[in-house]
């Protein structure tokens, strides 16, 4: 009698995602090119990229390593919300 498990399953990285991170990266330097109510500097953008690639790392790590789509969506809502609740505390300091 054999025993075998299931073979690993290879990484798929999922492009869509992060053109979409890109996208929401972008809206804020449209915004500083069309009104001069937006203004980021360098860390800010620094700090916005860092927090995007962040949460699509989480996301990727998520489909990647939880089995079920129960803990998949659960992982995802997770780290959308945790990107969320810091990048609150960025912008306006809710923890102060």
């Amino acid at each position: 009698m054999t025993t075998s498990t299931a073979p690993e399953s290879a990484f798929r990285f999922h492009p869509k995602l992060w053109i979409c991170a890109a996208m929401l990266f972008a809206f804020p330097a449209l915004g500083m090119v069309m009104s001069d109510d937006v203004r980021w500097g360098l860390e800010d953008f620094a700090a916005m990229a860092l927090l995007l690639a962040l949460l699509c790392g989480a996301i990727e790590a998520a489909l990647h390593w939880l089995d079920t789509p129960r803990w998949r969506i659960g992982g995802i809502m997770l780290a959308v919300l945790m990107f969320l609740t810091v990048w609150a505390h960025l912008a306006i300091g809710i923890f102060d």
